[in-house]
């Protein structure tokens, strides 16, 4: 209750989970064979099972065959050292159009524009989402945090996804950008059918039917805000749409493309990873009461337990990158144009790096996870994502300080980013 190349044995789900939108998925099981090595690695990446349970196919993976192709022109990268040098190297590992395609019509800003013209994009957004800058959402977040669990007052369960994990980062987002709340139906029906329309229309996502739906929901996210920005143009508001009409990029101000592209990215971005870092957090402390218990006696715990959480859970899963040349990581060659799926999940448990990378410790320090990625192509939103999950585990633990996944209920996790779309929740003890 609510208190005031080697060769490896990979399965369909591995390529569907890996190519976002990359060149093919396989019909069937693919066999790949590198040089001498004869290893043979099962890897059910994307499966529900590997969903809710990543961390021993990511060993398994880094044992096997950390650098792996998969299918013709897709390599899944998972040890550390090799994803951080893909991090490191965007001349070589660039992350443009190409890399993903989500059926716009220009590179995402920042995420799909490489050095140098990066930079100059980054000057502009960093000092909007910086620490500083964040910090004053603290009030309000946790306002919006308790104006949620108040509604829970007098339940015994209610679904996490849809009453909370959802709405509470969605709200926080629309109020920056200065969007109606009461659209978010909309909003979210636009962000699954850019991230997940396979989902969305219950078939594969190379199927014509999922591309079809991508390119409509590309589409009316252009329009939508092509309207918005109209309005904003003709009167002004205190918020990023408005901040974003007179920002310049080296003397010149951001044009209307700019702008659309800038915010088909919040958009998709904004509306997803922290919800999926709300499921992800809860749904470990709800099947981990010991570490849950911790969080109630002790708030001060929170921040290094959200940065643990973070890696350990690493709700986005993966990136993709693609070859701008010829190169090859840990022997395994890489041809020009291959796609480049780069496991953050399996670097963020990879003992080169953590020692006891297997084991969940909230005194962790210091812990230098990937889950908001590396290099220049590092999360914007990470500040705001941090403060958002230190005041949620904070003030629900707080509220809650006992809850339950629903008995005989299991979760689901969606691919790629570990979404939960269905979470009864028991609240008080079982």
């Amino acid at each position: 209750m609510v208190a005031p190349r080697r060769r490896a044995s990979v399965t369909q789900t591995l390529a569907d989970a890996c190519v976002t939108s990359g060149p093919h998925a396989p019909e069937g099981e693919e066999r790949f064979v590198s040089g001498s090595h004869e290893s043979t690695t099962t890897v059910p990446l994307g499966s529900p099972e590997m969903n809710r349970n990543p961390q021993p196919t990511y060993r398994e993976m880094r044992e096997s065959a950390a650098v792996m192709p998969v299918v013709d022109s897709l390599v899944v990268v998972s040890r550390r050292s090799d994803v951080e040098e893909v991090f490191r190297r965007p001349d070589v590992f660039s992350s443009n159009m190409s890399a993903v395609d989500l059926q716009n019509v220009r590179p995402l800003i920042p995420l799909q524009i490489d050095p140098p013209e990066h930079k100059k994009y980054r000057r502009i957004l960093d000092p909007l989402f910086a620490p500083r800058q964040m910090a004053r959402l603290e009030e309000p977040v946790a306002q919006l945090v308790n104006d949620l669990i108040d509604g829970f007052d007098g339940r015994d369960e209610i679904d996490f996804a849809t009453e909370f994990s959802i709405p509470l980062p969605s709200q926080v987002f629309l109020t920056l950008l200065g969007l109606p709340l009461d659209e978010l139906p909309r909003f979210l029906a636009m962000k699954d059918g850019i991230i997940r329309p396979e989902h969305v229309t219950g078939t594969v996502r190379q199927s014509e039917t999922a591309q079809a739906h991508q390119r409509e929901a590309a589409r009316s996210i252009y329009a939508y805000f092509d309207e918005i920005l109209d309005e904003r143009q003709a009167k002004g508001r205190d918020d990023l749409l408005t901040t974003f009409l007179h920002s310049e990029v080296d003397g010149h101000r951001l044009t209307r493309e700019d702008i659309l592209d800038i915010c088909f990215l919040f958009l998709i971005a904004g509306l997803d990873t922290v919800t999926a870092s709300l499921d992800c957090m809860f749904a470990y402390l709800a099947q981990h009461p010991e570490r849950r218990r911790q969080l109630v006696e002790d708030p001060g715990l929170v921040p290094a337990a959200v940065e643990e959480l973070l890696r350990w859970e690493s709700p986005v899963m993966m990136v993709s990158r693609v070859a701008m040349d010829d190169t090859e990581l840990d022997g395994c060659p890489i041809r020009r144009g291959d796609h480049v799926s780069v496991l953050i999940g399996s670097a963020n448990t990879d003992d080169s790096e953590f020692g006891d990378g297997d084991e969940v410790r909230f005194d962790r320090d210091p812990n230098r996870h990937l889950a908001f990625g590396g290099g220049i192509h590092r999360c914007l939103g990470s500040h705001l994502a941090r403060q958002e999950l230190r005041v949620t585990l904070r003030e629900g633990h707080r509220r809650i300080p006992d809850y339950s996944i629903k008995p005989g209920h299991t979760l689901d996790y969606t691919t790629g980013i570990r979404s939960i779309y269905h979470f009864p929740m028991v609240l008080g003890q079982p």
